[in-house]
């Protein structure tokens, strides 16, 4: 493993500080939200255990942390990552760690959610490990050789079950100890909008990342699929959560979800109508920002639902 150039140390933030940029807290909402959607479809159920669920967090996150570190570590030595990108954190190109730090501390994080993911599978059966595993090894190998997801066209795929479905699910059966069909569907939204966050920074990389042999549908496809393919990750958001209403899956106070068409909007037209990285990192942050509301407000209406009996 290599290691990065050396800089004034006084020059740039303290270990701590360069420890949580390297996290990249502000990303961990795409793994908070999901968790939230399933621990509110459990407390609609009749199901509440919060110790279980705070366990599940903590293994999320972890998880979460771990695969960003050693996503920037991969992405640092294939060179896909520079002091001049608009992703990632850049702490080893600014010589606040070095290389083998972040790698070392992403599998600590790994090694930590897979100890919480036991933990649970003690507590609460084998569905936790059917879950968990496979989240582990998709964070590792989502840029880690062999496999190296993201650079092979599967990165969507891979984050649409992993921070889709299987936290959806996870969360819920922490809590229910049983698995049902309503937390799958209720996942499904979380899981278009989430995948919409790296499609946008995907197509925002189109240009850049076959210099660095990575594939991903966009730059695989071109920018009119690519667009085309963003439009109808935010619309399947939409439709599937109307259509789980008309089933009579969810709850009708699930559509206070279309109070964020507004936003949707906001984060579909930079793809639709821009072509500069800069301006389409707006599509970047706005669906970040759309993810989460839809999440906070999918999950607060199951309550609502809930605490109304409806």
């Amino acid at each position: 493993m290599s290691e990065a150039p050396s800089i004034d140390e006084a020059a740039g933030p303290g270990r701590l500080q360069a420890w949580f940029e390297a996290c990249r807290s502000y990303s961990l909402t795409a793994s908070v939200t999901p968790l939230l959607v399933g621990a509110a479809m459990a407390v609609r159920a009749g199901f509440f255990a919060p110790f279980r669920l705070l366990a599940a967090l903590a293994g999320a996150l972890a998880i979460h942390i771990g695969t960003n570190l050693i996503n920037d570590y991969y992405d640092h030595v294939k060179g896909a990552d520079s002091l001049d990108s608009l992703g990632g954190s850049k702490v080893i190109q600014r010589g606040l760690l070095t290389a083998d730090e972040v790698w070392w501390g992403g599998m600590a994080c790994l090694g930590a959610g897979s100890l919480a993911g036991l933990a649970l599978s003690y507590a609460c059966g084998w569905p936790i490990l059917v879950i968990g595993l496979p989240s582990v090894a998709a964070g590792y190998f989502y840029t880690a050789p062999p496999f190296a997801l993201a650079y092979n066209a599967l990165g969507e795929l891979a984050v649409f079950i992993f921070m889709g479905p299987a936290i959806v699910l996870g969360s819920y059966f922490v809590m229910a100890l049983e698995l049902g069909w309503a937390p799958l569907v209720a996942s499904l939204p979380v899981g278009f909008l989430v995948t919409a966050i790296l499609h946008a920074n995907n197509v925002r990389d189109i240009e850049t990342d076959p210099r660095y042999r990575k594939t991903t549908l966009a730059n695989l496809f071109g920018r009119r699929a690519a667009a085309a393919e963003m439009a109808l990750l935010c619309a399947a958001a939409y439709v599937t959560t109307a259509g789980a209403v008309v089933a009579g899956v969810l709850p009708w106070t699930v559509l206070a979800t279309a109070l964020t068409l507004p936003h949707a909007w906001a984060a579909l037209r930079p793809v639709l109508s821009e072509s500069t990285p800069a301006a389409l990192d707006r599509a970047v942050l706005g669906s970040a920002r759309l993810h989460l509301e839809f999440g906070l407000l999918l999950a607060g209406s199951i309550l609502a639902a809930g605490a109304l009996k409806l």
